[in-house]
């Protein structure tokens, strides 16, 4: 179940990323946030949740025509040609906005060719404006970078490919 103030920061989150849907999935409840153009729209919907909590939600949400989303095909292009190349995958932990420096103004820290240990930060990743730094856990060579700096990803979905050594 979530937290209204939980649902309300992932609202604040999405607004200020040029991600246009979130949806969660978390103990039988279904959380969907919407951005056409600058309005917000969150969609609920699973049967446990308080009434009160219900109440409190619906009034927000708005029928928005479905868009065909290309996302959910898009990890399963990648995670096909790790499993086909032997490459090992660095996946997210988290919900998060993905960075790959620390700052606008400082490099990244990694690129495509470099080689990496086990204690390699390889992104940032906000989660509720908190900055967790990724390590590798694995030794190699980066040989893709599957995700766009400041894109939102989802936990679980791939964002390096790694050549283990």
């Amino acid at each position: 179940m979530f937290k209204l103030s939980e649902i309300k920061e992932l609202i604040k989150l999405v607004d200020g990323t040029s991600v246009h849907e979130l949806e969660i999935e978390n103990d039988g409840a279904r959380l969907m946030i919407r951005k056409p153009g600058k309005a917000e729209v969150v969609n609920v919907q699973a049967a446990s949740l308080v009434p009160t909590y219900t109440q409190a939600v619906q009034p927000q949400a708005q029928a928005v025509p479905t868009q065909p989303a290309a996302a959910p095909s898009a990890p399963a292009a990648p995670a096909a040609a790790a499993a086909a190349t032997n490459y090992h995958q660095i996946v997210s932990p988290m919900v998060g906005t993905f960075y790959r420096a620390s700052s606008p103004e400082k490099g990244p820290f990694v690129n495509v060719g470099d080689r990496i240990n086990e204690k390699s930060i390889v992104c940032i990743l906000e989660a509720m404006k908190l900055m967790n730094e990724l390590e590798a856990e694995v030794r190699g060579e980066i040989v893709d970078i599957l995700v766009e700096n400041g894109q939102l990803v989802e936990f679980g979905q791939p964002l390096f490919l790694v050549k283990p050594e």
